[in-house]
């Protein structure tokens, strides 16, 4: 691996990057404000294992591809957007919870977990941050081979971001349990939950970058 600097720079990076407020935090947010504290945190571990998609193809140069061919990088980018809209319009079409708003059924909950898996792995812009940011830490002199060093610190990345996922999953769920559990409120949560993964979409479809 690199020098014991290198990879404090590495991890400083990291957390930097984690928890700078993004797509990802306001996700899991949004999970969290119209379903409820579980789903925050499926949608947390969704993300996660979703994740590890990117770090395998950056680990193995898939994620090069991206560079190589834009429209398939364009592509992918139209059907993730696509896809968060479709969150987005079906969490606020979705009749409020009976009972209290932190109780979710196993449907739904396992809903909110495979929703975020296909969410984080149709985001282009997940894979490219990865062959941006690793190979900058990564030592060919190492005695590990490269793709073992892309897998490793991808999985301390991965670590780095779920800890920024659930921070915000608990931040959420306890403000919405301080702002109350009326019907109009449950409403008021699923339109804004479901405005701004609309809005994740959209700007992820139109985004040039």
């Amino acid at each position: 691996m690199a020098s014991f600097e290198t990879l404090l720079a590495f991890a400083a990076a990291a957390a930097l990057f984690a928890y700078m407020p993004g797509p990802a935090l306001l996700y899991t947010a949004a999970q969290t404000i119209s379903r409820g504290r579980k789903a925050g945190l499926l949608a947390a571990l969704g993300i996660h294992i979703g994740c590890y998609a990117h770090v395998a193809a950056a680990a193995f140069g898939l994620s090069a591809i991206f560079a190589a061919v834009p429209t398939l990088y364009f592509a992918l980018k139209l059907i993730g957007g696509a896809y968060l809209v479709f969150l987005g319009i079906q969490m606020i079409r979705t009749p409020a919870e009976t009972g209290p708003i932190l109780s979710l059924s196993q449907k739904t909950s396992r809903r909110a977990f495979v929703d975020s898996v296909l969410v984080e792995v149709l985001n282009p812009k997940v894979a490219v941050f990865f062959i941006a940011f690793l190979p900058q830490f990564v030592s060919p002199e190492a005695a590990l081979p490269i793709w073992a060093q892309f897998l490793i610190l991808g999985t301390v990345v991965n670590f780095f971001f779920t800890s920024a996922d659930l921070v915000t999953v608990f931040f959420a769920s306890e403000v919405t349990k301080r702002l109350g559990r009326s019907s109009k409120f449950q409403t008021l949560t699923r339109w804004a939950g479901g405005s701004v993964l609309a809005g994740l979409g959209l700007k992820l479809a139109t985004d040039r970058g």
